[in-house]
């Protein structure tokens, strides 16, 4: 046996990886000499990846070529996988999902295997071993499974009966199949959410005409009119504005021989979606809830987290959760939402595995769902769903055009997100483009969703991304600006990007709610707000945004700015502001970058340093009235 390799004959797939030098089976068995043991196994057809990446599989086989002169098993040398795990995870499906898998996977030096009929797949040349084959076909999945571990999806559109029989086996499949049987009937998945409590539009199968037409009679128009199966991305959905629309839709679909049911009109404001993750021990974690929007019924943006009420975002992560616990297996999920007029929470539908609305956890999140995932199915524990980034934007890049022309414009798109702050850009590498085919996609984080949302329309627009403030500074008048400076010249010194406005809570009240109700959006993170007499600027402000607001009391021509202090600091509970001395703006603008340094370690170590220099002042100043007296010091 070859020291620390195992080699198996193979019948080669009709082509090979271009990157993979040809040579001679025969030439290369002969030259290794009489006392190494050599086996051949089943047809199976394997991609071999680039010859630099060292593959070696150690697969039983089931007949010798010639006996070796190794004894006995203990003298074989044994196969070690060098990583976190040493299951090797095998995905059905090699697409984006699969890619981006593989990508998460060699962080954590996890072997992921592939199954895929396409032998150019996105996931191919970055997976540990790529089997060309259909992940529909019960024969080549059986002989999948033998290669690996644990078994999981990438697409949920496979054989489950396949599954189900490897379950039977022992071989693990996560989630279980009888959770992939559920979910890809989107009919069955239906009636196992009802009969679970889950808030859903109301529904029911249709068989002819007048079953569709009773439907229509019954939950009004338009009417949505869905296929039970191998629908996604709009696919396998019409709607029926009347009842003369019924036959058309129907036709679109397929016929009502495909399987079809149908769907009351949900009248949602806003779609929603959450990714959930179940651990192998029924652990769940749910990611923050995220806006999608779509286009022309494909997913176009993710915003992340939602930009809805904290109500709705408890609420969203309670259906979701509850949806997924009554699933079974590890792994996953991404539970797609309604959000109605009237602030229902319905389930439209949920996939098991990896999602196009969680693409944007890579960067923003401190655990990716594609890791999240990979620690599910194998067994190790799940990590932080946690946000990292104030907000993130996904944008799909959905090709434009076909070939050529398709790929100019989508690398002039991804040019332009090159030069975005906070862009990352992800190609599948998919070497055909076609219109609406997703090939890539753009997430950009920021401090606020204002900001990111801005970077994007840059992105798609060309324009230059504008700087965006981080501190507010605003008063009642222009008579206020002489003390309000110098909180201006404190951001100044510590690179503090800010705004300085003339905001009047009784002269330009509607000016004020619409400053303080943008704020947030904009990116603003902390509000410096003066004001002399009566002083209800900062708690007027501070009662319409969550963001800090700082009150700077104004000195005025009558009682001394006590006024301003007092109205200040006396607001009710509930309506906190943070106040400085009278005329004190210098402290204002400290206390904003010590707020900002927070989650900014630049800005942190700027102001130990900004201290150690005042300490050192302090101490020259002391240093030099010892040596020269004091009545030298005043002199000089």
């Amino acid at each position: 046996m070859l020291q620390q390799q195992s080699v198996i004959l193979c019948s080669l797939p009709s082509t090979i990886n271009k990157n993979v030098p040809s040579f001679s089976f025969g030439t290369f068995f002969s030259s290794l000499g009489e006392s190494n043991n050599f086996f051949y196994s089943s047809s199976i057809s394997f991609k071999f990846q680039n010859s630099r990446r060292r593959h070696y599989y150690s697969y039983k086989a089931s007949t010798p070529l010639h006996n070796s002169s190794i004894k006995n098993e203990e003298e074989k040398l044994p196969v070690h996988v060098h990583g976190v795990s040493e299951k090797i995870v095998g995905v059905l499906g090699g697409g984006q999902l699969g890619r981006m898998l593989c990508q998460a996977a060699s962080e954590m030096a996890i072997k992921v295997a592939i199954l895929d009929p396409s032998e150019n797949c996105p996931a191919s040349s970055l997976s540990h071993y790529h089997m060309v084959g259909s992940f529909d076909d019960s024969a080549t999945v059986e002989e999948f499974a033998k290669r690996c571990d644990v078994l999981t999806v990438e697409i949920e559109h496979v054989d489950v009966a396949t599954l189900d029989k490897l379950e039977r086996q022992g071989v693990e499949c996560q989630p279980n199949a009888s959770t992939i049987r559920i979910i890809q009937d989107k009919y069955l998945q239906k009636l196992h959410f009802s009969k679970s409590g889950i808030p859903l539009p109301e529904f029911r199968e249709i068989h002819n005409f007048e079953s569709a037409k009773r439907a229509g009679e019954l939950y009004g128009y338009p009417l949505m009119i869905k296929s039970k199966r191998l629908a996604y991305d709009g696919r396998g959905n019409a709607v029926a504005k009347s009842d003369e629309d019924i036959p058309s839709a129907v036709t679109a679909l397929g016929g009502y021989e495909r399987g079809l049911y149908v769907e009351k009109w949900a009248p949602f404001v806003k779609e929603l979606a959450v990714i959930v993750a179940r651990g192998r021990e029924n652990s769940i974690l749910c990611y923050p809830v995220v806006e999608t929007i779509h286009k022309e019924n494909i997913c176009h943006i993710v915003k992340a987290p939602a930009v809805v009420p904290w109500k709705v975002r408890e609420l969203a992560t309670e259906v979701a959760h509850k949806a997924v616990s009554s699933l079974e297996g590890a792994g996953v999920f991404a539970v797609e939402l309604f959000l109605t007029e009237t602030g229902e929470i319905l389930l439209n539908e949920v996939a098991p595995r990896p999602h196009n609305s969680g693409h944007h956890t890579i960067e923003s999140c401190y655990t990716s769902q594609y890791e999240q995932h990979l620690r599910a199915v194998i067994g190790l524990p799940l990590g932080d769903p946690s946000m990292k980034a104030p907000a993130a934007i996904m944008y799909n890049i959905l090709g434009e055009d076909e070939g050529e022309p398709g790929f100019f414009l989508a690398h002039e798109l991804i040019r332009r997100a090159l030069t975005v702050p906070g862009a990352s850009v992800h190609w599948y590498d998919k070497s055909e483009m076609k219109r609406q085919r997703k090939m890539g996609h753009i997430t950009i984080v920021g401090s606020s969703m204002g900001i990111v949302d801005r970077h994007l329309k840059c992105t798609l627009k060309e324009d230059k991304p504008e700087v965006s403030p981080k501190v507010g500074i605003i008063m009642g008048s222009d008579s206020d600006l002489p003390v309000m400076k110098d909180a201006s010249l404190i951001l100044n010194m510590f690179g503090v990007e800010h705004e300085v406005r003339v905001v009047s809570a009784h002269r330009t009240p509607e000016m004020m709610f619409s400053y303080a109700g943008s704020a947030l959006e904009r990116g603003i993170q902390v509000i410096i707000a003066g004001a002399g007499g009566a002083a209800h600027l900062p708690g007027m402000v501070a009662a319409l945004t969550p963001v800090p607001v700082i009150g700077v009391p104004v000195r005025g021509s009558s009682l001394d700015g006590l006024d301003s202090i007092l109205s200040i600091v006396q607001m009710p509970r509930g309506v906190p502001v943070a106040t400085v001395a009278i005329n004190n703006a210098t402290n204002a603008g400290l206390l904003a970058v010590r707020m900002l340094g927070v989650a900014d370690s630049d800005l942190k170590s700027r102001m130990a340093q900004y201290l150690e220099d005042a300490r050192d002042d302090v101490l020259v100043k002391a240093d030099r009235l010892q040596k020269d007296g004091w009545e030298a010091y005043l002199n000089n």
